[in-house]
């Protein structure tokens, strides 16, 4: 066979399709697992901080705050899983950031793929870690004795409400994370968000016994709306205008900052 013959056969070979942006994310996807089995010790933190609360808040003031542990447990532990929810998404951030800082980002950009295609991959470790905490916690609670009256189903459908807020919460610190060059700096702005957020809500107390003025600007945060939803999905009482109003906050997020992350990213 003659070189000439050879190479005429070569160019008749069809180029292979480009690949799709599912399969450009599911390679990512991938990526983000493969950082658990290689950096366990980043799972320490997923498991041990949702046990220490749920301990903690149930024995140490669940009789001053409801009347018992257990009395207390069963309102404390959804408003639990949304904290750990919300809190977990910081790690979208400081992960891109440590991305950024290594330079991976930039041998990303220089390949043809799906430009969100990395970011669709730090969501799926967001959405690993959260049904690994949703997991653990209310395993901890039917432990201590908390039953969720709506049953299996209502789990199921709470399991769903969190995925969907930590999704829509996972771009706030995705932004972060490209507009802050350190790891540190992003964890401690993320903090410095979340806390007031996440204690001037209805997780731990019932807003009854807040001042007027602050009774107002719990009920319209967005953690306390989810907190009542997953409430209800768990306690059989949710109503579709809670789960609505839940929703609201993770699908705006979703829709403004999404292409603010594409914005950036190709600026940058």
């Amino acid at each position: 066979m003659t070189e000439a013959t050879s190479l005429m056969r070569l160019r008749r070979v069809a180029r292979p399709p480009a690949p799709s942006a599912l399969s450009n994310a599911l390679v990512f996807g991938w990526r983000a697992v493969l950082k658990f089995k290689h950096v366990p010790e980043q799972l320490f933190d997923l498991v041990m901080t949702p046990i220490m609360f749920t301990l903690l808040f149930t024995f140490v003031f669940g009789g001053a705050l409801a009347g018992s542990p257990s009395e207390y447990l069963q309102f404390f532990l959804p408003g639990i899983l949304v904290q750990t929810v919300v809190f977990n998404s910081v790690y979208s951030g400081m992960g891109l950031s440590t991305d950024f800082g290594k330079g991976l980002f930039d041998r990303f950009r220089s390949l043809p793929i799906w430009s969100l295609a990395p970011f669709a991959g730090l969501m799926v470790g967001d959405i690993l870690r959260h049904l690994i905490a949703a997991t653990i916690i209310p395993t901890i609670g039917l432990i201590l004795g908390y039953r969720p009256e709506a049953g299996v189903l209502g789990v199921v459908a709470a399991f769903a409400m969190l995925t969907a807020i930590g999704f829509g919460m996972g771009w706030v610190f995705i932004v972060l994370g490209l507009l802050i060059r350190t790891p540190t700096t992003v964890m401690t702005a993320g903090f410095t968000f979340l806390f007031p957020l996440v204690f001037a809500s209805n997780i731990m107390v019932d807003p009854s016994t807040m001042p007027g003025w602050l009774q107002a600007i719990v009920e319209i945060n967005p953690v306390s709306l989810m907190t009542t939803a997953l409430r209800g999905l768990m306690g059989g009482g949710a109503s579709a205008a809670d789960v609505l109003l839940a929703l609201i906050a993770p699908v705006a997020l979703t829709a403004v900052l999404a292409p603010m992350t594409l914005w950036l990213y190709l600026r940058r």
